[in-house]
């Protein structure tokens, strides 16, 4: 299973970005997806995952501003950032799971900045 992150970019506070991770590859072996930020100097942690067939969770620290969906048609799964403040600049990660396996993304920036 490979995993391609997008949709970083720079963003003032307050304002919204959605994020992509399209997978590839062996996607019938996907158990779930989740989403992982790193800040600088610091280690990297859950934002929140989407298995196949629920729905999806984000963490407490995120609740009400980030969601997690998914488009099975194409093969991608979507964080949708809003109210984003100055602590959400990270590099983003998605990573997929299954039996056997934990692969990761190549990480997609967001700044948010005014």
């Amino acid at each position: 299973v490979q995993l391609q992150a997008s949709g970083g970019g720079l963003v003032q506070p307050g304002g919204s970005l959605r994020l992509s991770c399209v997978a590839s590859g062996s996607i019938f072996s996907i158990n779930g997806v989740g989403w992982y930020r790193q800040s600088p100097g610091k280690q990297r942690e859950l934002v929140g995952v989407i298995t196949r067939g629920g729905s999806g969770n984000v963490v407490e620290s995120v609740k009400g501003r980030f969601t997690i969906s998914r488009d099975n048609a194409r093969n991608t799964v979507y964080l949708h950032m809003n109210s984003l403040k100055a602590e959400d600049t990270a590099v983003y990660y998605c990573n997929a799971y299954g039996l056997g396996f934990s692969n990761w993304g190549q990480g997609t920036l967001v700044t948010v900045s005014s």
